[in-house]
């Protein structure tokens, strides 16, 4: 298999995995189900593309076409993660408030009405930069590890 597919790969599942200790050091809550969840800190999105970008500069060189490739795509994927993802999920936090909001109005009225339950939309979808950030320093110490444990001698 290709060895910067590989790395990229194994960034993301280690990032994935870092969230679980990262949120239990935060708020005392273990929750394994955080592996497979979107947000969070680090970003696995931002340690996959700059692991590979890392991987790709180190091999190629950075006036490679394969470099120039990664880091845009890699560019476009952490604005990407940290802007339009984050402000879907900050307007599902108000979409979500507003269905207590209509709650709070309703209960006064003594209109019969059965309200089907939906689950809450998923509030948690991007990141905040902090969270790119350390997912693109945790995936450039990847991208360095993975191009020297895989250096032929």
């Amino acid at each position: 298999m290709n060895r910067g597919a590989v790395i990229a790969i194994t960034s993301i599942g280690l990032a994935q995995a870092l969230k679980i200790p990262i949120h239990y050091a935060k708020t005392k809550e273990w929750r394994p189900a955080l592996f497979f969840a979107t947000g969070g800190m680090p970003s696995s999105h931002s340690a996959g593309v700059s692991s590979l970008t890392t991987f790709v500069s180190l091999t190629k060189g950075v006036r490679s076409i394969d470099f120039a490739l990664s880091l845009v795509y890699g560019l476009i994927v952490m604005y990407d993660a940290q802007g339009i993802r984050r402000q879907t999920g900050e307007l599902t936090l108000k979409v979500n408030d507003l269905d207590e909001l209509i709650d709070k109005i309703n209960e006064d009225d003594p209109v019969e009405f059965e309200e089907k339950s939906p689950d809450p939309l998923k509030e948690m979808l991007g990141h905040q930069p902090k969270e790119v950030l350390g997912g693109a320093l945790l995936g450039m110490i990847m991208g360095f590890s993975g191009y020297y444990l895989t250096k032929k001698r």
